[in-house]
């Protein structure tokens, strides 16, 4: 749904809003894990589903590699009808930023291929909070309230762009957008808390190893059969009501950005 905003003159012009997908097979702890089946379906064509269910989303478009390890993901977007666009494995910001840009995008909802439960009402929520306010970007992310793996960034293609500008440290490169959220001074952030029920941000619902794959299989063969259309909520309250699945990969150690485990 093309949005119209005012532009820094006053003119009233339309806004594309593209959701891109960050995938690729050759992941160190969980190789090809984008595409590893569950109930049958790729995980990377579950999470599509879910963002064609966004009010707001014109586009989708996966961020791949030109890696011929990547041909699998490809030929899924072909199957799909789902656009795609091959760039750089290491960095990672200009691969995102060329893949919005080959589809006009103004804004970008920024979706890592390794979080299978994003919720198209949280995308749609954030998307109307960043069209709303005055803010550079918005996210779940800078104080996490909401579960690893319902993680949702929007920000203006222009940002970005300029922050390519800005820095040419690999770490930023490879995390697109946490030289956005490090510089508080520079850009205007809005965090979005979670509500009560959706409140766990130890909890990690992310696609990062065999243990993750395992719990993320029992969810969706416990909640979509029922309602494929399951949100954020319904996965908290089943975790909350079976907690013998959150053992399943309770003991995986996270890294942030800067390699640290957290």
């Amino acid at each position: 749904m093309e949005v119209s905003v005012k532009d820094n003159s006053g003119v009233t012009r339309s806004k594309k809003i593209v959701a891109t997908i960050e995938a690729r097979m050759t992941s160190t702890r969980l190789p090809g894990k984008v595409l590893k089946p569950i109930m049958g379906y790729p995980v990377l064509e579950l999470l599509i589903e879910r963002l064609q269910r966004s009010e707001y989303l014109d586009e989708i478009i996966v961020a791949t590699t030109t890696n011929d390890t990547d041909e699998p993901i490809i030929a899924l977007c072909d199957k799909l009808n789902i656009k795609y666009f091959r760039g750089s494995e290491e960095d990672v910001l200009i691969r995102v930023l060329d893949a919005a840009k080959s589809v006009s995008a103004d804004i970008i909802v920024e979706i890592t291929g390794d979080c299978p439960f994003v919720d198209p009402n949280i995308v749609d929520e954030y998307i109307q909070v960043f069209l709303n306010g005055d803010y550079d970007y918005v996210s779940n992310t800078i104080d996490r309230s909401y579960p690893i793996g319902f993680d949702v960034q929007v920000f203006p293609v222009s940002i970005l762009e300029e922050v390519n500008t800005l820095t040419s440290d690999p770490v930023d490169h490879e995390h697109v957008s946490i030289y956005i959220y490090e510089h508080p001074e520079r850009y205007r952030l809005k965090n979005m808390e979670s509500d009560e029920e959706v409140y766990w941000p130890d909890l990690a619902v992310t696609l990062d190893t065999q243990e993750d794959y395992e719990l993320i299989g029992r969810i969706f063969e416990e909640l979509y059969p029922h309602n494929p259309e399951f949100s954020a909520s319904d996965v908290v309250k089943l975790l909350r009501d079976k907690p013998e699945l959150v053992l399943i990969n309770k003991q995986i150690k996270r890294k942030n950005p800067h390699g640290n485990q957290v």
